[in-house]
């Protein structure tokens, strides 16, 4: 699986950081890999979600194209969110 990202989603890790949450590639590996949560956003793109301490979530919208992951974006959102999402 190769796993690429669009510009939105690389600016996320700096605007993450800039509010405290130290968010990396692995972590977002893992989420991919094995899903707390697996949905589908209002624009129909693939959604996982995974726990990010005890009340937040991180969501990871994504588009999948043979083994080629393509991360649109990735965001912090507390848990219960986007529950309305989850299939």
């Amino acid at each position: 699986m190769k796993i690429i990202y669009t510009k939105h989603a690389i600016d996320n890790f700096v605007e993450l950081k800039r509010l405290g949450w130290k968010i990396n590639k692995l972590q977002i590996k893992k989420v991919l890999q094995k899903p707390k949560w697996r949905g589908t956003s209002k624009h129909g793109q693939e959604t996982v979600m995974g726990m990010v301490g005890s009340n937040h979530i991180m969501r990871v919208v994504f588009n999948r194209r043979d083994d080629i992951i393509k991360i649109i974006t990735f965001h912090i959102a507390r848990r219960g969110r986007y529950e309305s999402t989850l299939r």
